[in-house]
Parts: structure tokens; C-alpha cells; sequence
């Protein structure tokens, strides 16, 4: 079962409950709408009643091949992050650091860790849509995370990816600079769905894997896991929750175990794919700066890229790159810009394994 947020052509978004096609390639898969309520409005439920509402959507059922998959955040829910929290990410931002390196030395070890707010629910992109590296920054990196998708009452309802864009070299010149390094338009993707949380036994037990393609050719690939978690996520859900509240529920990304080493920056026209382990796969292309966001943005809204679905094949790859060089792509987040083309629910569907590619 997969908790999506979807739209059928230029319709309003809605949230729906994927149920998974298995490995009948015949068999097609299915979106049951949710009834009554978006996704705020669900994750603003006991952790209970959200099983009970997955499980019974009672919406109106439409084939996944009609509809285009948006990031899983909508409304007045926020993306936060935590930092440092795995040893590499320790070490990366001591490799980074001009001046203080010894600080994050400090939060790794901290009984209290590092909390940061990342996005607005209308500024996250969804899958296939363009993610911008800074125009003022000479160092950008994308981060790979396990996120966990909070409901009100900070319980874990479910499990997503979020692409947690960096500025190093921002950052590293100053800590203090970090909502500069992580917090813009085009900073934060997250995708392609919610896994619930009753169907992920052991969230750290998950394999991560980020590859970062240029020119048709691999700029850079890691794998990690979830293991190397140091902050239990009940613990930083229950920080977040300590001062804070969320009455429609909250995404909570759980911090980088693969940064690529200096100086490797990601450039307009690279794709970045992340892949956890029963969660699901996130595709997106690079852009630089905000003016190619919003021509981005601007190009969906002209109905200029609705032809093709955003490709997830080798041979559709160039294709992401060359729009990103063009500073277009799709914009599929919460509830942005209107005229935003959503990502072909198929193409993910047949990348995370669950259906046979036509």
C-alpha cells in the first residue's frame, strides 16, 4: 500500500491509497481516492483511525495510468531535518567547515540534536520535477533521506524520501549561513509516496542508494543504510514535538549517510536518483538557481512539456538533462504554482519494481 497525492490532467490534486499491482504486469494498478479528506487532514488523525482510513479509502477509484504523481506533502504541513545524525555526515560537514568544524563534532554527540525546518509544503518538489542548486553557491550537494511522515500527536504514520539539497560551500563558510545552505525554492524534494508505517518492520534495516548521472554517464554512486541511524526517530520526533505543534502532521527527514566527497558539485543537467529499500525511488533533475525554477514553472504552466511522463529509462535520461540545461522540467509539489505536470505514475511505478515496464 502506498499513500499518494495525485492529479488526473489539469484536475485539483487529491490523495489516494496506491495498492500495490504485485508482479502481474496485466493486472492495473489502481488509485482509491480518499473520500473526505486530504492529506493534512488525514495525518491530523490518531494513528488508528489513519490505518482505518487507508485501508477503506471509500473514494472513487482511478487507473494509475491516468494520473501523475505530486509530492506527498500539501497544506499548512512543513518538511524539517535533522543533522548530523550518521557518521558520515559528521565527518562531511568537518571536511566542509572553514572555521568551526569542531561544532559538528559537538551535535553528533549532543544529548539535544540538531533540528532545522526545510520546506513549506508549496515550495517541495515532487518526482521527475527540477530541484535548483544555488546560483551564488560553487559547491552543491544532494542529501538522501529517510523521512518520516509525523501525524499530529508526533506518532510515525509512514515513511518517505526526502532529498535534502545542500550548499557546502555556504555552509561552510559559516554555520550560521545553514537556512541559506538548505532553505530555497527548489531545496527540498520529497517523493514518490508514503509507505505506511505498519508495512516497514524495521525502518533501520533500509538500504539507501543515490546515483547522480551527467551527460548519460554516472558522476557519482553510494550505497548506505539506515543502520548507521545514531538518533532513534521517536527521539527526534519527540524533540520537534517538545515546544512545537503540528495539527496537520509534519515530514521529518532524518539526516545524510552519503555525501559525496569534496570537490564533486552537482551541475544544471545532472539527475539525481535515490532509492530506499520498501520505500520507493525519487527522480529528479538539476537546475541552477531560481530563475530556472520559475522557468521551469513557467513552461508546465504553458503546457509546453505535457507530451512525454518524466522518463525513468537510460535512454529517456538525456531527456531530463536536456530540459534541465534548459532551465524547464516539471514542478510537482504541494500546493506551488499552478499548471505544475505531475510525474507519470506508471514510469514509477515500473522504476520501484512494482510493475513491468510497457
Amino acid at each position: 500500500m502506498r499513500l499518494v497525492r495525485f492529479r488526473v490532467g489539469r484536475g485539483e490534486p487529491r490523495s489516494g491509497v496506491l495498492d500495490d499491482p504485485g508482479a502481474d504486469a496485466a493486472k492495473p494498478a489502481v488509485i482509491t481516492a480518499l473520500a473526505a479528506l486530504d492529506l493534512p487532514d488525514l495525518l491530523g488523525q490518531p494513528l488508528g483511525r489513519i490505518r482505518e482510513i487507508c485501508q477503506n479509502p471509500g473514494g472513487q477509484t482511478v487507473p494509475a495510468d491516468h494520473a501523475g504523481l505530486l509530492a506527498p506533502v500539501s497544506g499548512r504541513t512543513e518538511v524539517w531535518a535533522a543533522g548530523v545524525t550518521y557518521q558520515r555526515s559528521r565527518a562531511a560537514r568537518m571536511a566542509e567547515s572553514e572555521h568551526s568544524a569542531d561544532i559538528y563534532d559537538r551535535v553528533y554527540a549532543a544529548e539535544r540534536p540538531e533540528l532545522f525546518f526545510k520546506s513549506a509544503a508549496w515550495r517541495v518538489c515532487g518526482p521527475g520535477a527540477p530541484v535548483s542548486v544555488r546560483a551564488d553557491s560553487s559547491i552543491d550537494v544532494p542529501e538522501p533521506e529517510l523521512a518520516a511522515v509525523l501525524n499530529y500527536a508526533g506518532e510515525v504514520a509512514g515513511y518517505t524520501i526526502c532529498n535534502d539539497m545542500s550548499s557546502r560551500s555556504i555552509e561552510g563558510e559559516n554555520p550560521l549561513y545553514l537556512p541559506q545552505a538548505k532553505v530555497y525554492l527548489g531545496g527540498c524534494a520529497v517523493g514518490p509516496w508514503i509507505r505506511p508505517a505498519w508495512e516497514v518492520p524495521d525502518p533501520y534495516a533500509l538500504t539507501i542508494e543515490m546515483t547522480i548521472t551527467r551527460e548519460d554517464a554516472v558522476a557519482w554512486q553510494g550505497t548506505s543504510s539506515t543502520s548507521g541511524l545514531r538518533r532513534r526517530i521517536d527521539e527526534l520526533a519527540a524533540y520537534l514535538f517538545r515546544e512545537d505543534d503540528f495539527p496537520v502532521g509534519v515530514v521529518l527527514s532524518t539526516g545524510t549517510s552519503l555525501v559525496p566527497d569534496l570537490p564533486f558539485s552537482l551541475q544544471a543537467g545532472d539527475e539525481i536518483r535515490i532509492k530506499i529499500s520498501e520505500i520507493g525511488e525519487l527522480v529528479n533533475p538539476v537546475v541552477r538557481g531560481k530563475a530556472a525554477v520559475a522557468a521551469a514553472v513557467h513552461a508546465d504552466a504553458s503546457g509546453k512539456l505535457t507530451k512525454d511522463s518524466p522518463p525513468t529509462s537510460s535512454a529517456a535520461g538525456s531527456k531530463v538533462s536536456a530540459w534541465s540545461r534548459a532551465g524547464m522540467g516539471r514542478q510537482g509539489g504541494g500546493e506551488g504554482p499552478s499548471g505544475r505536470q505531475p510525474a507519470s505514475m506508471r514510469a514509477i511505478l515500473a522504476s520501484c519494481g512494482l510493475l513491468a515496464e510497457q
